[in-house]
């Protein structure tokens, strides 16, 4: 008997809705059911950093770049450390650019920059590799 009384709550709660939802204007319908928020998803790339202008090599490395970079993590060549930019250079430039867009050894693509443009990550290593 409990289930049947339960069943005939949950049938009239439906149908009065559905009545209701007939009476409500489409744009009712619309600003009823709009997100209430946003969700920034990591590495998805941000209107705002777009917005706010070219960014310096200097800038990306101390932001996306250092943490790995500075010290040398997992064998990322340092910063203006010609022993470990001497091999990877012998390569060339369009090589190393490659290998940082799409990732190699323990660094996966683009780093830790997942908003940085082809020309951002190649501006870091710019200024990474100077005096080498």
């Amino acid at each position: 008997m409990k289930l049947k009384a339960l069943l005939s709550v949950l049938v009239g709660s439906f149908l009065m809705f559905a009545v209701q939802a007939q009476n409500m204007s489409d744009e009712d319908i619309k600003s009823r059911i709009e997100p209430v928020g946003s969700v920034h998803v990591a590495g998805a790339k941000a209107d705002s950093a777009a917005a706010s202008g070219p960014r310096s090599g200097e800038d990306i490395y101390n932001t996306a770049c250092f943490a790995c970079h500075a010290s040398g993590v997992l064998n990322a060549p340092k910063l203006h450390d010609a022993a470990d930019w001497s091999p990877r250079l012998e390569k060339g430039i369009d090589e190393v650019l490659h290998n940082a867009l799409n990732g190699i050894g323990s660094m996966p693509p683009r780093g830790t920059c997942g908003d940085c443009s082809d020309d951002d990550i190649k501006a870091a290593i710019e200024f990474m590799i100077e005096g080498v």
